[in-house]
């Protein structure tokens, strides 16, 4: 679990788990802060802070070799400012503009997104929290060669300093972090439709699909059979076909997206 010392939110979420859960205090240190280790589940969990904003954290792995899984702490900023709780996996299908590496993913734990999501559903129910549960499409730093994804509370610093829905944030990361294993369940790529999208939130929490990574509209323009095939490589889980918002995509865009799809030899759907 990661977190970054600039991120008011990232330190309020941090600050839940030591509350929460049986974390104490190491003899190791990273970049000048103490980690902080448990055992959830049998698992050994590494509470780790950084100096630097999360989405750099491109290094990250060769300080902890042997990482099955890294689950990001961290703020959410939006323009509209919308109380929101979400969940996704970084990586660039463009130029690294923020962190990681340009045209390059990080691997998508599709299995561990999805139990946070539902966790984040759940605990927004049972703790009345006044918040939008969403994934998020793929975006952002860094690009790791490990299951990486990011627990988010966002839009503004009002929900960043907000203790009780900070709290459902570490709930959910450490729900996904205790029931994480190889799944065998398929998991699919999304293709179109906004930043935030309520189709492929919805199918998720209605248990009809389990996704890995989603690109938006935005960066329909981006895909081609190289990307498809990252998608599918750098998912913990089989995937099994590609979901497409066929509205959200622009009608100039469509064939060059079959097209991409029929080069990587990916089945899909359109819904």
């Amino acid at each position: 679990m990661v977190a970054s010392s600039k991120d008011t939110a990232g330190t309020n979420i941090s600050k839940q788990v030591l509350k929460n859960y049986p974390f104490s205090e190491t003899t190791e240190v990273f970049q000048e802060k103490t980690v902080y280790s448990a055992q959830i589940n049998g698992k050994q969990v590494k509470l780790v802070t950084l100096k630097d904003e999360t989405v750099y954290a491109q290094s990250l792995p060769e300080h902890f070799p042997n990482t099955e899984l890294v689950v990001f702490l961290s703020r959410h900023s939006s323009q509209s400012g919308k109380p929101t709780l979400s969940v996704h996996t970084p990586g660039n299908f463009g130029t690294a503009e923020l962190g990681g590496l340009s045209r390059t993913l990080s691997i998508a734990p599709a299995t561990a997104m999805h139990n946070a999501l539902k966790a984040l559903m759940r605990l927004k129910t049972e703790m009345h929290l006044d918040y939008e549960v969403s994934y998020e499409c793929t975006h952002h730093g860094p690009s790791l060669n490990v299951p990486t994804m990011f627990v988010e509370l966002g839009g503004s610093p009002v929900q960043w300093g907000d203790e009780k829905a900070a709290e459902a944030v570490a709930h959910a990361a450490l729900e996904a972090i205790r029931k994480f294993e190889v799944s065998d369940r398929n998991a699919v790529v999304g293709i179109g439709g906004p930043h935030y999208n309520g189709k492929f939130t919805q199918m998720a929490l209605e248990d009809k699909a389990v996704f890995c990574h989603m690109i938006p509209k935005y960066a329909v323009h981006l895909v081609n059979a190289e990307i498809l095939r990252q998608c599918v490589e750098k998912t913990v889980e089989k995937v099994e076909r590609v979901i497409l918002d066929w509205k959200g995509i622009k009608g100039m865009e469509k064939p060059k997206v079959l097209e991409a799809l029929e080069e990587a030899k990916l089945p899909y759907q359109k819904v």
